[in-house]
């Protein structure tokens, strides 16, 4: 709540995600040896139910803009590698963290894509999608009643939508979006 309310934009929710999202997010990522990349962690909750559901530590790579946040995060997750960057720069520091395009399984995202500036997600979308391997997935929750990435933008990036369900008693209710290549339509097919 203190860091929604110390900048409203770049925290999106009021509260931490609840258990129902969390298991939701959780369900949709797909089993392998690949790293796992989790954008927007905020205070952990995907980061745990990630690690409840037995994916190693040494797989997950968490990002967290906000200072405050990142710190809890380190706390929370020592056996965690938690970086404190903008998941705009998400490629780059995949780079440096060893993880190279085309082999991420999954990126688990917390952003609220709704409220960022077009550009940001462009950046964030079009990095992601050029991390995921063949079966990766980008995994999204928005309050919002549609899709939270442009569908001009899933399309230039060929990615394929597909809503994986509601989490009703989320405070406030979130939908989870999967978004992974469409092999037929990315670009360079």
């Amino acid at each position: 709540m203190r860091a929604w309310l110390s900048d409203p934009l770049r925290t999106a929710a009021m509260s931490p995600s609840g258990p129902q999202l969390a298991r939701l997010m959780v369900a949709q990522v797909p089993q392998g040896s690949g790293p796992i990349i989790e954008l927007g962690a905020g205070t952990g909750v995907f980061t745990e139910a990630l690690l409840a559901a037995g994916v190693m530590p040494e797989r997950l790579l968490v990002v967290e803009l906000n200072r405050s946040l990142h710190g809890i995060l380190r706390q929370r997750f020592p056996q965690v590698r938690v970086e404190c960057a903008d998941a705009c720069c998400v490629l780059d520091l995949a780079a440096r963290c060893g993880i190279a395009p085309g082999s991420v399984d999954a990126i688990v995202s917390g952003l609220g894509l709704l409220s960022m500036p077009r550009l940001a997600v462009t950046q964030v979308i079009e990095a992601s999608s050029r991390l995921l391997g063949a079966r990766g997935r980008l995994i999204q929750f928005t309050y919002g009643p549609l899709s939270p990435v442009p569908r001009v933008l899933a399309a230039r990036l060929g990615l394929r939508a597909r809503r994986a369900g509601l989490a009703w008693r989320n405070m406030p209710p979130a939908t989870v979006y999967v978004y992974s290549v469409d092999v037929a339509r990315a670009p360079g097919v």
